[in-house]
């Protein structure tokens, strides 16, 4: 099945500039709203403290829930909606040395005082210490971090040098913007999303060694006519494949998105901008770049 026919001749490569300075503009954004919070939203698994998770029979408020338990006096104690519905809400607070079963019966004796005995049902509790979360934040960096580099190895030992320096700074790209975007949005970053991330990582990569492995097919054949004739034969040639796998795995992430309920909505979320700069900078950020890397070596030269 194709969507689009391979002989289909769109200039990508002319476009590359324009495509530099829009994701100049996403990095930027993503940079300056990092910066101006102070870093990403770490989550309870990354920052540490307690999380409690409550079900309530009717609809209520964040405000009527943060007045019922005041009493415990919970150090930053903040309450967000879960779901769509108001029917339940996740107390977060910065506190780490309360005692688990304690704070349970604690929290759900303040809130039977306020809403009657049986409104509310608390349905998970959640301490992680400071020293937990700091050493689970490093390990989600380090994984990042050694993917990235068995991929620099892999697409050097595949392909060359430049090939995997352009996989590398896209992969970088997609991790950056995505992560902007969550700042942005003012969602958590937790285990989930470092898995996310992951998958992006590997997703992005995907589309982009399909995109180098027809660049190299090419240039046995036109080897000739210029690197930019080479990877803009290839991209176009790609195109249909790429259009297609990432339509139908966008409507898988976003049936999650739409469905899958709060637990998974920040993990979906990553995974629905994951694909989509994925997929825009497999054709407009790592092929590219080994032309720029190109006229680089050539000006060196000179």
């Amino acid at each position: 099945m194709q969507l689009i026919k391979p002989e289909i001749n769109l200039d990508f490569v002319g476009r590359r500039r324009l495509a530099l300075v829009f994701s100049l503009v996403l990095i930027t954004v993503s940079l300056v709203s990092l910066l101006i919070r102070g870093g990403p939203n770490y989550g309870i698994d990354f920052a540490g403290g307690i999380l409690v998770q409550v079900k309530f029979n009717e609809a209520t408020t964040a405000a009527a829930i943060r007045e019922a338990v005041q009493d415990i006096e919970l150090r930053g104690l903040t309450v967000q909606q879960f779901g769509d519905e108001a029917h339940e809400f996740l107390l977060r607070s910065q506190e780490s040395d309360i005692r688990l079963d304690g704070l349970s019966q604690r929290v759900g004796t303040a809130l039977d005082a306020a809403y009657g005995s049986g409104q509310a049902e608390i349905r998970r509790v959640e301490i992680v210490g400071p020293q937990v979360g700091r050493d689970l934040r490093q390990k989600g960096a380090m994984a990042i971090f050694y993917a990235m580099l068995g991929i620099l190895i892999y697409v050097t030992w595949r392909f060359e040098f430049r090939f995997a320096v352009g996989a590398i700074l896209a992969l970088i790209h997609d991790v950056v913007i995505t992560l902007g975007i969550f700042s942005l949005t003012g969602r958590e970053i937790d285990l989930p999303i470092i898995a996310a991330f992951l998958a992006i990582i590997g997703y992005s990569l995907n589309d982009t060694i399909i995109v180098y492995d027809r660049i190299r097919e090419n240039r046995g054949q036109h080897g000739k006519k210029g690197l930019e004739f080479l990877i803009n034969r290839s991209i176009n040639e790609t195109l249909s494949r790429t259009l297609l796998t990432s339509g139908t795995t966008l409507m898988v992430v976003l049936a999650l998105f739409i469905f899958g309920g709060g637990v998974i909505h920040n993990f979906a979320f990553a995974l629905l901008v994951g694909v989509l700069v994925g997929t825009y900078s497999s054709v407009f950020v790592a092929s590219p770049l080994l032309l720029y890397w190109e006229q680089f070596r050539a000006r060196s030269k000179a």
